[in-house]
């Protein structure tokens, strides 16, 4: 694999706390950081190709139902922050 040099940016990426809580998790799984974890996904996706295969979704699966996560991609266009 080619390593290569990139630019990166602070952004300020707001998500659900338990989606998160997953994210991170998922990370730790890998030994990784949630920002490479999301570039990859977000890379592969915009390939067109599935960011994880079976065992991976085994472990997600797992991760969803001790963080509790609830929301799925149906519900990604129809949420409302709640006020603090």
């Amino acid at each position: 694999m080619e390593v290569r040099q990139i630019e990166r940016v602070q952004t300020d990426v707001r998500t659900g706390k338990r989606l998160l809580r997953v994210l991170k998790a998922l990370a730790e799984y890998y030994d990784n950081h949630v920002r490479n974890l999301l570039e990859g996904i977000l890379l592969r996706v915009f390939e067109g190709r599935l960011p994880f295969n079976d065992a991976s979704l085994g472990v997600i699966e797992n991760l969803i139902d001790v963080y509790g996560l609830d929301l799925t991609a149906n519900d990604s266009h129809g949420l409302l922050e709640k006020d603090h």
